[in-house]
């Protein structure tokens, strides 16, 4: 029979969040928490710490992932999808076990909400229901899961279209972002967000001795009949494009008015996470080795992808401003991520989610300070994502590229008017932060689309190319 850790390798690399792809991966060991179930009763549940090689150089050379396990002592029916593996196990008198991915097994997600809901502590377990004012929402016990299809790198599940459990896959010592953030907005009564109703925390050995602790899983209140806020643009901009005589405004999809409104719960928000988590000022100096580190980051990209290299030097610019702006930048708490798809738009407006920050940073670059204008050029980079990802069906088309970046810089405009009249301060006023931040995230979307949608890449190049010609950029925003 094949060792377990042999089919906890075997399963895990075929996960969408396994995140060690493009590399060779060894399963080195595999720890085990408390059990959630009682003893005696099946499925016996519990969680798998999966310890596994990180890529050749990696800060971190052993990563850990959170697999939950439930055990069965015959095979299950409709859940060969999960199925990690059997074997004997120990610490269950020995019995062959049939052993899935406790998430996707209907009969083990149950303890999850229990112990959430009632605040189980176990060993090397902490279960945390969040004390949010005015509480109404409860979550039936008896709540059936779905797991969802959407995530990529955690896995969420859906109890009776009333609460969403989010399990992190990947961990790390330390507290998560989005835990950390949503449990203080909830708690501070932000209605911008979704309640929290509570988290899971729990200990895991230390790859080489000692104890590492962090966050396993948060659970929030379900959004039903909601639409993310990609999906509500780009029908706009299918709308648009259906209509060759008309401009952005004239149409009955317009999304201008959504923008605007995104804006002010933008601001609303950065306000409400200055107060909850405190802010502070980067002096004038920490903005210099912020441009050095954008400027590093360029060299990097336009080495790597020979069709950025002709808007370098202009990109380069923004970086340099940066470096003599010369005045301190307030910084507090931001979302880190900040786009269409981190956005719902709720039958009570609009809601942010996923604060968890860039997947690909460390716990501690996301849990750091920035400024708020890094999110806002995050999201105006995302409203011409929208509209110029549907022109592949139109390529060639100059009529169709220009109504794209009509509806790019209308909806811009919007968001940062209605994120001005929140805030009391436009964005468009701190145009060399904003330029910078700008060029940066081209430079990101630049990598990632030629290492991972190279037909995309036209997207962010078509962007460099016009950040690299304009000393102000009113115009995009």
């Amino acid at each position: 029979m094949t060792s377990h850790l042999d089919q906890v390798q075997s399963f895990c690399t075929h996960q969408r969040w396994f995140g060690e792809k493009g590399h060779d991966v060894d399963v080195e060991a595999m720890a085990t928490s408390a059990w959630l179930s009682d003893e005696g009763v099946w499925p016996a549940v519990r969680i798998g710490f999966v310890y596994c090689s990180g890529p050749p150089g990696a800060e971190n050379a052993i990563r850990v992932y959170q697999l939950p396990l439930s055990y069965h002592t015959a095979p299950v029916d409709n859940l060969g999808h999960a199925l990690i593996g059997d074997w004997s196990e120990p610490d269950l008198g020995d019995t062959r076990v049939w052993v899935y991915d406790a998430l996707h097994d209907k009969e083990a997600t149950p303890y999850w909400l229990d112990a959430l809901t009632h605040g189980r502590q176990l060993t090397g377990l902490e279960f945390h229901p969040v004390h949010a004012p005015d509480r109404t929402l409860v979550v039936p016990d008896d709540a059936q899961s779905l797991v969802l299809t959407v995530e990529q790198s955690n896995t969420s599940l859906v109890f009776g279209d009333t609460a969403l459990l989010k399990v992190f896959r990947r961990l790390e010592p330390g507290s998560n972002p989005g835990v950390e953030i949503e449990s203080a907005l909830t708690e501070a009564g932000s209605e911008l967000v979704p309640e929290v109703l509570g988290s899971a925390r729990g200990s895991w050995p230390r790859a080489g001795g000692g104890t590492d602790s962090g966050d396993l899983a948060m659970m929030t209140a379900f959004e039903k009949n909601s639409t993310d806020g990609w999906s509500y643009a780009t029908t706009s901009v299918r709308d648009l494009y259906a209509e060759a005589d008309l401009h952005a405004e004239e149409v009955g999809g317009d999304f201008a008015g959504e923008s605007h409104r995104l804006g002010a719960a933008t601001a609303e928000v950065h306000s409400e996470l200055a107060k909850a988590l405190g802010s502070d000022v980067w002096a004038p100096e920490q903005m210099v080795e912020h441009a050095a580190a954008m400027q590093r980051r360029l060299d990097k990209a336009a080495a790597a992808i020979p069709e950025l290299q002709p808007y370098a030097e202009g990109l380069s610019r923004a970086f340099t401003a940066l470096a003599e702006y010369g005045e301190a930048v307030p910084v507090q708490r931001i979302h880190g991520d900040f786009h269409l798809g981190q956005v719902l738009r709720t039958i009570d407006g609009w809601k942010l989610i996923d604060f968890e920050g860039e997947p690909a940073k460390s716990l501690i670059e996301r849990r750091a300070l920035d400024t708020p204008i890094k999110d806002i050029a995050g999201m105006l980079r995302s409203f011409d994502y929208a509209a110029r990802s549907l022109l592949a069906d139109h390529q060639g088309d100059q009529q169709i590229a220009y109504r794209a970046a009509e509806w790019a810089n209308r909806n811009r405009r919007a968001f940062c008017d209605g994120y001005a009249e929140v805030a009391g301060t436009d964005p468009r006023d701190q145009g060399v932060l904003l330029s910078a931040f700008l060029a940066d995230k081209v430079i990101y979307e630049t990598m990632y689309e030629a290492r991972n949608r190279p037909s995309w890449l036209p997207i962010p190049l078509a962007a460099a190319a016009q950040l690299s010609t304009t000393e102000s950029h009113d115009d995009d925003s």
